[in-house]
């Protein structure tokens, strides 16, 4: 049987791996991973328009992995407009890299699953073998933690390489045409940046539970025997 200081470290452990599983769903269910402000080039163009002037043609965006909506400003007030991403609008994205991210979040949520139970594992007996041991719990939380660490990095590369938002905001527009102002990652973005340091707090957690702590002897006082207490 594990000690108890092992013993709370993996309850730990796997407690943050399914607070990491619930992170990453959320995440994923979302749709709210960017946020951003759109101009309307054309309707501004069209009146040429001054910088107070310009307030009537600046709507908003927000997306996530699934769908999203906008404000649309064209000088005739806001219109707003929901959109989905599949199966129509991705086409119009950089296809292979928007199901990569999907994909990399779906197998690091089996990857926390599997964290949590050889955690459990871990936390209830010493497993017989290595790979059920703190070896194979620091395995899974590895890989977990790396694919939702590369699903952040392809979202930002989406969004800063490809012009994510650009060609979200222009779709179907064959008006009108957008410019990107200012976007800024929002909070289910930063959800799955916890997610992946999570996994990083049970790498420590587990390489802590293997250290050996020495342990405190105490000194029994050595009893002084005498003929006199030997007598009685």
């Amino acid at each position: 049987m594990p000690g108890c200081f092992k013993k709370t470290l993996f309850a730990l452990a796997s407690l943050i791996s399914f607070v990491s599983f619930i992170l990453t769903v959320v995440a994923m269910g979302t749709p709210k991973w960017m946020t951003g402000k759109i101009l309307c080039k054309t309707g501004a163009d069209l009146v040429n328009a001054t910088d107070p002037e310009l307030v009537k043609f600046i709507g908003e965006i927000y997306y996530g992995l699934f769908r999203g909506g906008k404000i649309r400003q064209c000088g005739l007030g806001g219109r707003r407009s929901k959109f989905t991403i599949f199966p129509h609008m991705v086409k119009k994205l950089n296809t292979g890299l928007h199901v990569m991210i999907i994909m990399f979040l779906c197998v690091a949520i089996s990857f926390s699953l599997v964290s949590f139970g050889f955690c459990i594992l871990n936390a209830i007996k010493v497993p017989y073998r290595a790979i059920k041991g703190p070896a194979g719990a620091c395995l899974w939380n590895f890989l977990a933690g790396g694919f939702i660490a590369l699903a952040v990095t392809s979202f930002m590369a989406a969004v800063k390489l490809h012009q994510l938002t650009e060609r979200i905001a222009n779709f179907r527009e064959n008006v009108f045409q957008f410019v990107i102002l200012e976007e800024q990652f929002e909070d289910c973005f930063w959800l799955c940046v916890a997610s992946a340091t999570a996994h990083a707090v049970n790498l420590l957690l587990i390489a802590i539970s293997g250290i050996h702590f020495p342990k405190i002897k105490t000194k029994t006082e050595e009893a002084n025997v005498t003929a006199e207490d030997i007598m009685y």
